[in-house]
């Protein structure tokens, strides 16, 4: 029997593997207590937590860090173009370009109007 409000959510660690972020239920259930898993904000443990439309979830997937928006809630484990319908991936806010101190040809280079003038 479905626990009160459970309507229009589902477990973490099912939406993971039906979403084809982990190969088995048993893997995503070991990603979640592992802690690698954020849902808004929130370092989540526990697999059987209840994710709803809407909320965003922040994962590793292989060597790099996911940042997705739940748009639906999927029926099954279906092909990967289904499961990725139901989320929409967000692009993590990075840090402006540091500006090189190097030119191209190897030498030191100064910003415009810093320091004494060159003649």
């Amino acid at each position: 029997m479905a626990s009160p409000g459970a309507a229009g959510s589902i477990r973490l660690d099912k939406l993971l593997w039906y979403l084809r972020f982990a190969r088995s239920r048993s893997i995503a259930q070991a990603i979640v207590a592992a802690g690698h898993i954020r849902l808004d904000g929130r370092r989540v443990t526990r697999s059987s937590c209840a994710v709803h439309v809407g909320q965003t979830l922040v994962l590793p997937v292989g060597e790099r860090i996911e940042v997705i928006r739940l748009l639906a809630l999927p029926a099954r484990r279906g092909p990967a173009g289904e499961a990725q319908a139901c989320y929409r991936k967000l692009e993590p806010e990075t840090p402006p370009a540091p500006i090189s101190a190097i030119s191209g040809n190897g030498k030191a280079v100064a910003p415009k109007g810093a320091g004494a003038p060159i003649e």
